[in-house]
């Protein structure tokens, strides 16, 4: 009986292992896999929406694509050079000597020499108010002044004078800023009237759109745009009824380069084009540079040589026009 009872008996219960010991069977899947954590996993952040970033404004959402693909090109010599008389108050002058492309109905690329002198006075009392003007030597005088009338309300004022009839532009701008959203209203000549409001609708998403009315040419037009933004990357789109799409993405590979592209596909006339460029910023110099879909490629190099100068490289080159732009400058002050 005692041998019966103990062949029946059930075989004792295996050792209990010690948590994060690997299995009597070797390490295996479970043994390189790192073990869950004791209770429930975390959980995802609640979003505040009633406590939403403020976006950027409007006509800001492409900045970093452009700050990499619309680089200051140009053509010639160029010397820059501003002097501060106080905190607040500096006089620049700009010259500039190259070449200037005349409008033909032949395919080649007619250009005849030029040369441009431009005196500057820039107040700024930051962050109230900041008056910049520049008076050129053709007479054009081009004149911008930004106001903070409030905490939140900012008037804008971009004016241009020419001395030929019918050329001289002037828009005032009235920019609300809020807690989580913008708003913008424009008028100028022309009876030129828009408005335009943008909204966050996540930490990371913002919404808008904008009316225009211009009232000489009996035109009216309306757009949506948004906006996607991380600390690696954005990314925008832009619709208009004038049959405009634009697209554009910019990845931050570090803190000193990005990659920009963009699309841009035009209704009307059927055209597409689309770009890549770079923003490189190096310890002494940033160099940016793009091509596009039309085969046109074009670089852009500053150059910290001492405190407050920099030297300028800019080139431009169009294969299917033969079109060739280099350029060459340095800027003297800050």
């Amino acid at each position: 009986m005692g041998s019966a009872a103990s062949a029946a008996a059930p075989p004792p219960p295996p050792p209990v292992q010690p948590h994060g010991a690997a299995p009597p069977y070797g390490v295996g899947l479970a043994g390189i896999l790192p073990p869950k954590p004791d209770g429930d996993e975390k959980k995802e952040e609640k979003v505040d929406y009633l406590n939403l970033p403020c976006p950027v404004a409007y006509e800001e959402i492409q900045r970093e694509a452009l700050m990499s693909l619309k680089p200051e090109l140009f053509e010639g010599l160029r010397f820059d050079f501003t002097k501060m008389l106080s905190q607040k108050f500096a006089l620049s002058h700009s010259v500039l000597m190259g070449s200037l492309e005349v409008p033909s109905q032949s395919a080649d690329v007619i250009k005849v020499p030029t040369a441009q002198y431009e005196f500057g006075a820039n107040f700024i009392d930051l962050p109230q108010l900041m008056l910049i003007g520049r008076l050129m030597t053709d007479g054009r005088l081009n004149a911008r002044v930004k106001c903070d009338l409030t905490e939140n309300l900012a008037l804008k004022v971009n004016a241009q004078l020419t001395s030929e009839p019918h050329y001289s532009q002037g828009m005032f701008n009235f920019d609300y800023k809020g807690t989580d959203y913008r708003a913008q209203f424009q008028i100028g000549n022309n009876a030129f009237y828009g408005a335009n409001y943008i909204q966050s609708v996540t930490p990371n998403l913002s919404m808008g759109t904008e009316i225009f009315w211009l009232g000489q040419q009996r035109k009216s037009g309306i757009g949506f745009n948004s906006r996607y933004n991380t600390d690696k990357m954005v990314g925008t789109l832009q619709v208009a009824s004038t049959g405009i799409v634009a697209l554009s993405y910019v990845q931050k590979v570090s803190e000193k380069v990005s990659l920009a592209t963009d699309f841009m596909y035009n209704h009307m006339s059927r055209d597409v084009t689309s770009s890549v460029g770079y923003d490189y910023i190096l310890r002494q110099c940033r160099l940016r540079g793009k091509i596009d879909s039309n085969g046109v490629v074009a670089a852009y190099l500053e150059e910290r040589l001492n405190m407050g100068v920099n030297f300028l490289l800019s080139a431009e080159i169009d294969h299917a026009k033969k079109n060739y732009k280099f350029g060459f400058g340095m800027t003297v002050g800050e």
